[in-house]
């Protein structure tokens, strides 16, 4: 090995003089693999796993004007559309996928004032019971919000808004999101 020289140094901000440094190399190759992911999983993209094969079902449409106010809306990128529940105590949305997913965040965009206080996550693989995945609490905004979930590989997702903000218990979803990965 060679001592680290003057110019050494230079390109290597943390060299001490003396210490061995290999020339011609980057700092930055030889840390890398220190900080890699552990397991494949953790290296693998997350994807909108929301797709056209994805059967959906909402617990109801105001007024059952479906054309206008239809679960579409949530899945349809359009900032001029939405799915509007009619009025209830709580309001879901389930989602079956076409095959086995791991799911890790759910993105939701309500309109203020028809939001939920709290969403409900529940799941479960074909031919099993669904369990509870977690709460989540979103606000009470416009914007989009994004949260990270417990991942779950699970075939049917079902969306539970309790306590809206709506006093007759609407809820107004712009877009709903599920990531992860497809398995």
């Amino acid at each position: 090995m060679l001592s680290a020289g003057p110019q050494c140094r230079l390109g290597v901000p943390n060299a001490v003089q003396g210490s061995p440094v290999l020339l011609g190399v980057s700092p930055v190759l030889l840390v890398v693999p220190i900080f890699a992911p552990l397991s494949p999983q953790a290296a693998m993209p997350v994807e909108s796993l929301i797709c056209a094969d994805t059967a959906t079902r909402v617990s109801s449409v105001l007024n059952r004007d479906v054309k206008q106010f239809g679960k579409k809306h949530m899945f349809d990128a359009s900032e001029e559309t939405c799915w509007n529940s009619d009025q209830g105590s709580s309001q879901w949305v389930t989602l079956d996928f076409p095959g086995t997913v791991r799911i890790s965040q759910l993105h939701i965009q309500f309109q203020g004032g028809f939001s939920s206080r709290l969403c409900t996550l529940e799941g479960c693989r074909a031919g099993e019971e669904p369990v509870k995945i977690s709460d989540l609490y979103p606000e009470d905004t416009n914007a989009m919000q994004r949260f990270q979930v417990e991942e779950t590989e699970l075939d049917k997702l079902k969306i539970t808004f309790e306590n809206s903000t709506d006093f007759f218990g609407r809820i107004v979803v712009y877009h709903l999101g599920v990531l992860g990965q497809r398995l």
